[in-house]
């Protein structure tokens, strides 16, 4: 079986409505994969005001602004029409990134057509309900998510220390890696650019601590800023940009009323910002990849993170950045102290960083997602099932 053979129903709670990593890398596959010849058809919610275009044929499916959380949306079904559709496209291989309600519903209907189903996981789901005071609700999540991974034939994961998270979770027995990717062009150390700072009055021996992603608490707002608060309390040098923006923005601005809030970037203007940043701050532990944390790497910046999935895989402590056990505020302030003051180990761990993403390749690491696919594929016709599979490991 080849690429071209392959007929991809692809289902996304959030194909295009938002842009974020996961949402970019999902379309760069589509991309790959159209590409190479494949057939190619999504299926997810949809606005009227989508942050992208997309990338393939995208079919709605019903859904409602998420409460609180306007700019997100719920699916509910699939409709008769988006039903219709799937089984007219008569894919080969399911692939789902959303353990919503739809996406169980489409677990459901592959298992009734006999057509194997990859999981890719995003994000760590189970962890969201503590930044919200809800904690008591992880268990209760994360056995949601254990029955619908199960019925999968297999999961892929953006790291490999992700990708252990759900073996021990017992989430799957076939758990792979799909990595991430970074576009070279756009983050780069020669995308630097002085003047830009010193539009915003930062002098050029201030060292620029910089934050970029949503601004959702679950990205570790409160332990941003609480740790910047210590680094004020020592009295160290240095400025803060944020990059990004989102529902927490205001609370994150009278938090840090001190910081320069550039708003949002794409494109070489986001390659520019990060580049003319000094350092990255990554406190967030929901990740379970990091594509902003690669990119501060590949523009040369030494990052500074939690201690979790995602980062553990792309920084090296203290060879390309600095880990930390996640919220512990004072140990990340004295590395961040230590980046402030100390411009030659900045350099030396910026550099590890930038050769570390010089190994990811877009196209290589799709290519993988294919050969997956693939797989399934030959192992279902060969009579496995997820069940089967259990039942033999």
């Amino acid at each position: 079986m080849e690429i071209s053979d392959l007929r991809i129903a692809l289902y996304s709670g959030n194909y295009n409505f938002v842009r974020d990593g996961a949402n970019q890398a999902l379309n760069r596959l589509a991309e790959y994969l159209l590409r190479k010849g494949a057939a190619v058809r999504v299926y997810s919610p949809t606005t009227d005001t989508p942050a992208f275009e997309p990338t393939g044929d995208l079919i709605s499916v019903p859904s409602f602004a998420f409460p609180g959380r306007g700019e997100y949306r719920f699916p509910t079904h699939i409709s008769s029409s988006a039903k219709s559709d799937l089984a007219e496209f008569n894919p080969n291989i399911i692939q789902i990134s959303s353990p919503d309600r739809v996406g169980h519903r489409m677990v459901s209907w592959a298992r009734k057509k006999d057509i194997p189903v990859l999981a890719s996981v995003h994000t760590r789901f189970e962890t969201y309900p503590r930044y919200y005071n809800l904690a008591f609700l992880e268990p209760v999540i994360e056995a949601i998510l254990r029955r619908l991974y199960r019925r999968c034939d297999a999961l892929v994961a953006p790291s490999e220390s992700m990708a252990q998270v759900l073996r021990q979770q017992r989430m799957n027995y076939d758990v792979g890696i799909w990595s991430r990717g970074v576009d070279k062009d756009v983050f780069s150390p020669s995308k630097r650019d002085m003047s830009w700072r010193q539009s915003f009055g930062i002098t050029d021996d201030e060292p620029v601590i910089g934050f970029l992603g949503r601004l959702v608490m679950e990205k570790g707002l409160d332990v941003f800023s609480d740790t910047i608060d210590e680094l004020k309390r020592r009295g160290i040098k240095h400025r803060v940009i944020i990059i990004g923006e989102g529902p927490a923005k205001q609370w994150f601005e009278e938090r840090m009323d001190n910081a320069i809030f550039a708003g949002f970037q794409q494109g070489h203007d986001l390659g520019r910002a990060v580049a003319s940043m000094d350092m990255l701050f990554n406190p967030s532990v929901t990740e379970t990849f990091g594509n902003v944390t690669l990119e501060a790497m590949a523009c040369g910046l030494p990052v500074v993170a939690a201690k979790a999935t995602g980062s553990q895989s792309l920084v090296k402590d203290k060879e390309s950045g600095m880990l930390v056990t996640p919220g512990a505020i004072q140990d990340f302030a004295d590395v961040l102290q230590l980046y402030c003051q100390d411009e030659a180990i900045r350099k030396i761990h910026g550099s590890a960083g930038e050769k570390r993403a010089d190994q990811f390749s877009w196209d290589q690491i799709n290519q993988t997602v294919a050969e997956t696919y693939i797989r399934l594929i030959r192992q279902r016709q060969s009579g496995q099932s997820p069940i089967k599979q259990a039942a033999v490991r």
